[in-house]
């Protein structure tokens, strides 16, 4: 994802331009520190004070440089209008979090309006549209078969989370002046690897592979996660 995220940058702004990046909902700031470490102004927003810690550890390790690029903030992602102003930002990141949102389109909404005019907007989800796949892979037919009519899932966490349909949210950010201009498969070929298993040797390979298939029809539109990227009009 972080290549297509690159691509997206690089293909939207001047090379050397240093960029003001929202990250919403940022972890333990993986995408944020690395968008600084490229020279970029990144603001971190996460609600989880777990979270928050490893990603001021995480912070605290870095050249003084880099650290002077980024500001953590603690708090909703969906409260992003008390703390910036409309259009203060070129890029907006919400990866990994709208599954967690019964009801998305007003942290969309928000999200839309801290870009600048031409700012991208970066959204990672689950693939509503491909729920049956990890299911169907692993021969549990009877979820498989349960998880073509609803949008709902049970994470790997074990948490009761809800996914999104590319045609619905295809709609969601036209209506909010940031219509889709590109469009991503994450997760396509390894979705039902486990999580402890070990590194692949041929990983680049892989990588290359998973990329390809990302940005390929029909293989991206039964990718277990989207990557959306809408511009501010």
């Amino acid at each position: 994802m972080a290549r297509q995220l690159d691509e997206q940058i690089a293909a939207r702004f001047p090379v050397g331009q240093r960029l003001r990046v929202l990250d919403v909902g940022m972890g333990q700031g993986t995408q944020a520190l690395r968008l600084a470490r490229l020279g970029h102004q990144v603001t971190g927003v996460e609600q989880d004070a777990t979270m928050v810690d490893a990603a001021r550890a995480a912070l605290a390790a870095q050249p003084e440089g880099i650290r002077e690029r980024v500001r953590l903030v603690q708090g909703d992602g969906r409260d992003t209008g008390v703390h910036f102003l409309p259009g203060s930002f070129d890029v907006v990141l919400c990866h990994g979090v709208l599954m967690y949102v019964e009801e998305p389109d007003p942290l969309v909404a928000g999200l839309a309006r801290m870009l600048a005019p031409g700012g991208l907007l970066s959204l990672l989800v689950r693939n509503g549209d491909a729920l049956a796949m990890r299911p169907g892979l692993s021969g549990d037919w009877a979820a498989a078969l349960a998880a073509f009519d609803t949008a709902a899932y049970t994470n790997r966490l074990g948490l009761d989370v809800r996914a999104d349909r590319l045609a619905t949210l295809t709609a969601t950010l036209a209506g909010l002046g940031a219509p889709l201009h590109a469009w991503y498969g994450v997760r396509v070929f390894t979705d039902t690897a486990a999580d402890d298993a070990p590194v692949p040797g041929a990983l680049e390979t892989l990588l290359a592979a998973e990329e390809r298939a990302g940005r390929t029809d029909p293989y991206r539109a039964v990718a277990a996660l989207l990557h959306l990227c809408g511009v501010r009009g």
